[in-house]
């Protein structure tokens, strides 16, 4: 492998990347900042186009083999961790908490299902996030993540920066060596959602071990295009097809089962297992009914693909006191629909993907302690979703459990 400077592209292969490149960033882009001062924000990606890599290729390798495997039903994948990192919580204590509760959910959930479960962490790039809104209750614009602005609540403060990408990259790179530390040898892989453009277009390699010459990120091992991003004609997924790491889309109550083949077609063209994820997130009053038939398509188009569960961002609302919240018996709700729909079909359940956070936080309600809309504002701190607690998420894992038993 070699490093990808599109401005110095001079082999033919890289040249025809870059074009490439170019064209899949000139497609209409979803919830991107608009940067204030342009020469500032080119400076910005010219230092990060030549900035150390979070990830090497090798690492990525590794973790595309282990999803090879969960795509065939021979391994299970726990994703999770926290719903939008902030730069005030990239310390070592929050970073070990949260890696801690995937440890202790991941060694349940191998218990029950006697096979490896592959850990893939929210974390070291987990910056970004997409909004429904572009300004907030009270008027000013919305909080885009630490990456694009702050969540203090003034204009200066809410004004998109480039530097920040800067930043992101600085606080990601000591994230990842806190995972080196508490996970030797590759034990866990970081991950997170393919959203600044900007941002996701720095640190790249050329991967000439593909079919055909591909890019590989260097910022994580393993990207996913959100709901709100996964427009066919869109940047993200022409971005998305030139990577060779695995990817995953995020697919809603509205993806239809034709829309759903279009994506594995366009993010698994070779038909490599494992390479593309289906992440559903449909709400528990919905997957039951929305899922099958999607299942059913792909499954018919002969891709092996892993099927992963959010149970999180369908079961999301807002508490009688004003807090965002889920409910900890509608997040296990959606999993065992999830699980359901596959043991009906005769497809593996390959995997769950969740917020979770190893701090005794108070955001979503129900589970163990039985939380309740009066406890939300005691420990409520997530800078944008609800996540579950480390004893929640604990549960959540022996409950899982009990369905890959069944």
């Amino acid at each position: 492998m070699r490093r990808f400077l599109p401005a110095a592209a001079s082999c033919p292969a890289d040249r025809t990347l870059a074009r490439r490149l170019d064209a899949a960033l000139a497609r209409p882009a979803a919830q991107q900042p608009h940067w204030p001062d342009p020469a500032r924000a080119r400076t910005v990606l010219r230092r990060l186009d030549r900035a150390d890599p979070i990830v090497v290729p090798e690492e990525t390798a590794v973790l595309s083999a282990r999803l090879a495997s969960v795509a065939r039903g021979e391994a299970f994948l726990l994703q999770g961790g926290d719903c939008a990192e902030t730069f005030a919580d990239t310390t070592e204590p929050h970073l070990r908490a949260n890696l801690r509760t995937l440890n202790e959910m991941a060694e349940v959930l191998a218990g029950a299902a006697g096979l490896p479960v592959v850990k893939v962490a929210r974390m070291a790039g987990q910056w970004a996030k997409p909004r429904s809104r572009v300004l907030d209750p009270h008027g000013l614009p919305v909080y885009r993540g630490d990456i694009v602005n702050s969540a203090q609540a003034t204009t200066a403060a809410r004004t998109p920066d480039p530097d920040r990408m800067l930043r992101a990259h600085a606080h990601a790179a000591r994230a990842m060596d806190i995972v080196r530390a508490a996970a030797p040898g590759g034990d866990v892989h970081v991950s997170h959602e393919l959203l600044l453009l900007d941002y996701e277009r720095s640190v790249l390699w050329v991967d000439t071990g593909c079919p055909e010459p591909r890019l590989s990120s260097g910022l994580a091992h393993f990207l996913w295009i959100g709901e709100r991003t996964r427009r066919l004609d869109g940047a993200h997924l022409a971005f998305a097809e030139l990577l060779s790491n695995p990817v995953g889309v995020k697919i809603g109550p509205g993806v239809t089962p034709e829309l759903a083949v279009e994506y594995v077609r366009r993010l698994d063209p070779h038909g490599t297992p494992g390479r593309l994820t289906l992440v559903s997130r449909m709400g528990h009053d919905r997957v039951r009914d929305v899922l099958p038939p999607i299942v059913e398509k792909v499954n018919a188009s002969g891709h092996e693909v892993i099927w992963q569960c959010d149970p999180m961002h369908g079961n999301t609302r807002t508490s009688r006191n004003g807090y965002k919240t889920r409910h900890f018996d509608q997040v296990a709700d959606e999993i065992a629909g999830f699980f359901e729909v596959h043991r009906r079909l005769g497809t593996h359940p390959g995997g769950l993907h969740v917020e979770v956070t190893g701090e005794d936080v108070t955001e979503c309600l129900g589970g163990t302690p039985a939380l309740t809309e009066a406890d939300l504002p005691a420990r409520y701190r997530t800078a944008c979703d609800p996540r579950l607690n480390a004893a929640q998420s604990l549960q959540l894992a022996h409950l899982v459990a009990d369905l890959l038993r069944g």
